[in-house]
C-alpha cells in the first residue's frame, strides 16, 4: 500500500478495500518510524489529518470523490494552512501559525485529500541540499549521508522514502526537479503562473511557482489537475481553459523530436550522470523519437542572472519580517530601529542574510543600472534562446543536476560549487517555461539521477505523455530505498 500509485490507492478507497482514516494512519505510522532519522517533516498533525480523512470518507460514501479524495499529501513548509505551523523552515517563522490557506491548500482541501504534515524546506526555499533549514538537514533515503537536494528536499525525501504517496514543492532555480532528481522522484515546475502563488510565501515573485512530487508521471498529472487554477488574489495567475494532465498519457510518442543542447553535454557533467542519461535517451529513440542538436548559447549566463534577479527580488519580499506584525522578535533591544536589527539578525540564517545583502546591493543607487538591469535583458536573451531551439524541437532534455546527491556538509562553505548544482534547472525559471524530471537510474555511491525535460509554455500535458511513456517500459520510478524501508 505505501508503494501504490495515486490511481492505485483511488481505486481502493472507492471500492472500500480502504478508508481514508485507514490509509493516513498507516503513512502516519511511517512518518512516525522514518522521520526521526530523515528529518523530512516539521509539523505533524494527526487531530487535524484524522478529521480532514474522516471528511473525506464521508465524501466518498455520498459519491462525490473526486481522484485525490482521501489521499494524503505532504506540502512543502512555504504554503500557509489555516491552523497549521507555517514556518519557511526559518526561525524567522518558528511561531506563526496561519489564520488562511494557501490557495494551493484550498484546492486540495476541495477536492477532499487530506493534509499529512509541513515538510522541511532550505530557509525560505534558498538552498540547494536543504541544509540552511533552521531545523536541521534532511537527509537523502538513498543514503543518509547524503543531502537530498532543495529547496524541496524535505517533500523529496517523504515521497522517495514512501512517507506519503505525494507532496508539494516551490521552484524558484530548481527546487522541485534538483531535490526530485537526487531523491529519485518525478517532479514538475509547471509554466510560470499557472499554479497560484497566493499563500505561499515570497522568496523571488518572478521566479517562484509551486507544482507537485511524486513517484510518477502519472501522478504528476492527478496533482496539476488539482493545483492549477487561475486566482485573482494573485496578480501573475495565468486565467486559461481548465486542462486534463491526464489526457494525452497514453498516446504514443509519434514524430517525436527531442532537442539535445551541446551546452549540456559539455564539459562539468559527471560520468556516471552521462551514462544514465545517454541510456534514458537511447530508450527513447526505442520509442520512436528523433534527436536534434540545438543549442542555447547564453546558457552559461543562466547563474550570474539568477543570482542578480533573486536576490534582488529576495531583499525586497523579505523586508516585511521586521518583527513587528508577525513571527519572531528580538528579546531585548532599544528602540524601534535596533528591535528591526537585532529581530532580523537572529531571525535569518547565513544564506538568507547573504542573500539579502546582494540583492540590497544590486537594487542600490549606482548598481541598479550595471547589475540588477543588464541582468534583466541577459534573461530575455536565455528566454529567446528557448524559443529558437523549440523552432527545431518538442522537447529539450538533458540532465537535471551535473552529479548525484553530495554529502551533507560537502559543500556548505563553498556557495559557489552549491549554486552550481542548480546549472541546468535555472534557465527554465528565467524563461518561465515548464520542466520537469524524471528517476532514470543510478550513479555514483548508487545514489539516484534525474533526466531534464523542458517544454515550451503550456505543454505540460505533453511533457507528461513523454514522461509517461518512458515509464511504461522502465522501472526507475518504481524503485525504493529498500534498505531504510525494510529496516523499519
Amino acid at each position: 500500500m505505501l508503494n501504490a500509485s495515486l490511481k492505485q490507492l483511488a481505486t481502493q478507497l472507492l471500492e472500500k478495500k480502504i478508508s481514508s482514516v485507514e490509509l493516513t494512519e498507516a503513512f502516519l505510522k511511517h512518518i512516525k518510524s522514518l522521520n526521526p532519522e530523515l528529518n523530512a517533516f516539521i509539523t505533524i498533525n494527526e487531530e487535524m489529518s484524522l478529521a480532514q480523512a474522516q471528511v473525506a470518507d464521508k465524501m466518498i460514501a455520498s459519491g462525490q470523490a473526486h481522484p485525490l479524495t482521501g489521499i494524503p499529501v505532504a506540502q512543502k513548509d512555504i504554503f500557509c494552512a489555516t491552523g497549521w505551523l507555517t514556518t519557511c523552515g526559518s526561525k524567522m517563522l518558528s511561531n506563526f501559525v496561519s489564520p488562511y490557506d494557501a490557495m494551493v491548500i484550498e484546492r486540495f482541501n476541495q477536492v477532499g485529500a487530506v493534509n499529512i504534515g509541513k515538510t522541511n524546506m532550505d530557509e525560505f526555499a534558498m538552498g540547494s541540499s536543504n541544509e540552511t533549514s533552521y531545523y536541521g538537514p534532511v537527509k537523502n533515503p538513498w543514503d543518509t549521508l547524503a543531502v537530498p537536494g532543495g529547496s524541496s528536499g524535505g517533500s523529496a525525501c517523504a515521497v522517495a522514502a514512501r512517507m506519503v504517496p505525494a507532496a508539494t514543492g516551490t521552484d524558484t532555480g530548481g527546487s522541485i526537479r534538483q531535490p526530485a532528481a537526487l531523491c529519485g522522484i518525478s517532479g514538475i515546475k509547471p509554466t510560470y503562473g499557472l499554479v497560484s502563488r497566493y499563500g505561499m510565501i515570497a522568496f523571488a515573485s518572478s521566479l517562484d511557482q509551486g507544482g507537485p512530487m511524486a513517484k510518477s508521471a502519472e501522478d504528476l498529472a492527478l496533482l496539476l489537475n488539482v493545483m492549477v487554477g487561475f486566482d485573482e488574489r494573485d496578480s501573475t495567475s495565468l486565467q486559461r481553459e481548465p486542462e486534463d494532465y491526464t489526457r494525452d498519457l497514453e498516446k504514443p510518442l509519434g514524430q517525436l523530436r527531442i532537442g539535445l543542447p551541446k551546452e549540456y553535454f559539455a564539459k562539468g557533467m559527471s560520468n556516471n550522470v552521462a551514462s544514465a542519461v545517454e541510456a534514458a535517451i537511447a530508450e527513447y529513440r526505442k520509442l520512436g523519437a528523433t534527436m536534434v542538436e540545438v543549442s542555447l548559447p547564453n546558457t552559461k549566463l543562466s547563474i550570474p542572472v539568477y543570482y542578480v534577479l533573486a536576490p534582488a527580488e529576495a531583499s525586497s519580499n523579505l523586508s516585511r519580517f521586521d518583527g513587528v506584525r508577525y513571527g519572531y522578535r528580538a528579546s531585548r533591544y532599544t528602540d524601534l530601529e535596533d528591535m528591526y536589527k537585532k529581530t532580523r539578525a537572529e531571525g535569518f540564517g547565513a544564506e538568507v542574510k547573504r542573500r539579502i545583502l546582494i540583492g540590497t546591493y544590486v537594487l542600490s543607487h549606482g548598481y541598479y543600472d550595471a547589475y540588477y538591469l543588464q541582468a534583466q535583458k541577459l534573461r530575455r536573451l536565455i528566454a529567446s534562446d528557448f524559443t529558437e531551439a523549440f523552432k527545431q524541437c518538442d522537447v529539450i532534455m538533458g540532465p537535471t543536476s551535473p552529479a548525484v546527491a553530495f554529502n551533507l556538509g560537502e559543500r556548505s562553505n563553498d556557495p559557489l560549487q552549491m549554486y552550481l548544482s542548480d546549472i541546468y534547472t535555472i534557465a527554465a525559471n528565467l524563461a518561465g517555461l515548464p520542466a520537469m524530471s524524471i528517476p532514470v537510474g543510478f550513479g555514483d555511491k548508487n545514489r539516484p539521477v534525474g533526466l531534464h525535460i523542458v517544454g515550451n509554455y503550456f505543454k505540460e500535458a505533453r511533457m507528461l505523455n513523454i514522461a509517461h511513456q518512458y515509464q511504461q517500459v522502465t522501472d526507475w520510478h518504481l524503485r525504493a530505498p529498500v534498505g531504510l524501508f525494510e529496516a523499519k
